[in-house]
């Protein structure tokens, strides 16, 4: 049985075509890992966000230890993903405290249908890129959503 692992990003969207394209792709859980779930968007700060996708039938989970270290964003900004890579496995993943967050991603997204969502549209430009790469390793197939 293959698992999919969703990833979206918001830059772009409004939470209605966000929720639109979850429940369009089957999503049941969102998996939230921004470092800091706050945004200036309308909507997307993680109390509404998660109150909004909930009231859609999409549960929300906020993963704050997978998020991307400020130096990351700071990467990601400047659309230097091999810099965003390097900091984000160094400061997060290829730590103790990153395999067991990124083991409890694993569990929770072999649930059922998970969606990772962070703010760059573009999944090669996202720290979300890597840890659908490391779920990959584990048996995942990866879908990019754009809304």
């Amino acid at each position: 049985m293959t698992r999919t692992l969703f990833t979206i990003g918001y830059e772009g969207l409004d939470p209605e075509r966000l929720r639109a394209a979850l429940t369009g792709a089957g999503v049941t859980r969102l998996a939230d890992v921004r470092a800091v779930a706050n945004s200036r968007k309308r909507g997307f700060a993680k109390t509404a966000l998660a109150a909004f996708l909930e009231d859609g039938g999409v549960s929300y989970d906020h993963l704050r230890a997978l998020g991307t270290p400020k130096a990351g964003r700071q990467a990601a900004r400047a659309h230097d993903a091999g810099l965003m890579r390097r900091i984000y496995c160094e400061a997060v993943l290829d730590t103790g405290d990153g395999g067991l967050a990124l083991d409890a991603l694993a569990d929770l997204a072999a649930r059922g249908p998970t969606c990772l969502l962070c703010f760059e549209r573009e999944p090669e430009r996202c720290h979300r890129r890597i840890l659908a790469e490391r779920l990959a390793e584990r048996g995942f197939a990866v879908v990019d959503l754009f809304g």
